[in-house]
């Protein structure tokens, strides 16, 4: 396996590790309850710890299409959860969440930071590691 390669397990992993931590923190320490978008978000973030974990210890960069999809998914999700706490045509019209509402923001620094936002920027910056790792390969294999 290459450096570059081997770089980018390492950066997906470390960003996926401050997301569940980040995402721990606010619903351990601060008490804020998640809502279902949330814990759909963490659904599809936590896996990302533990197969890039096995992945750069196995030495397997093929799990950069895994990674993607995770991530993808997980952003558009993301998206859609930010979208609704931020703009009020799609607000109107939000999922039903339970107890917590999903257009609930318990952070909102800078008037636009907000949890989903903060996971949406680790999807995507696992997403563009993951296809710099495709590429890679791709060259690698060549």
């Amino acid at each position: 396996m290459s450096k570059k390669i081997e770089n980018s397990l390492l950066f997906i992993w470390i960003v996926s590790l401050v997301a569940m931590l980040g995402s721990l923190f606010f619903s351990e320490i601060q008490q804020y309850e998640p809502c279902k978008l949330c814990w759909y978000q963490r659904i599809l973030m936590y896996p990302i710890v533990i197969i890039t974990t096995v992945a750069y210890i196995q030495k397997n960069a093929r799990i950069a299409v895994t990674l993607a999809v995770f991530s993808i998914i997980g952003g558009c999700i993301s998206i859609y959860h930010y979208g609704i706490q931020k703009f009020e045509f799609l607000s109107s019209s939000a999922v039903t969440c339970g107890r917590v509402p999903c257009t609930g923001q318990y952070i909102n620094w800078f008037g636009f930071i907000t949890i989903p936002f903060l996971a949406l920027t680790a999807f995507v910056l696992i997403a563009g590691a993951s296809f710099y790792m495709l590429k890679a390969y791709k060259e690698e294999n060549n």
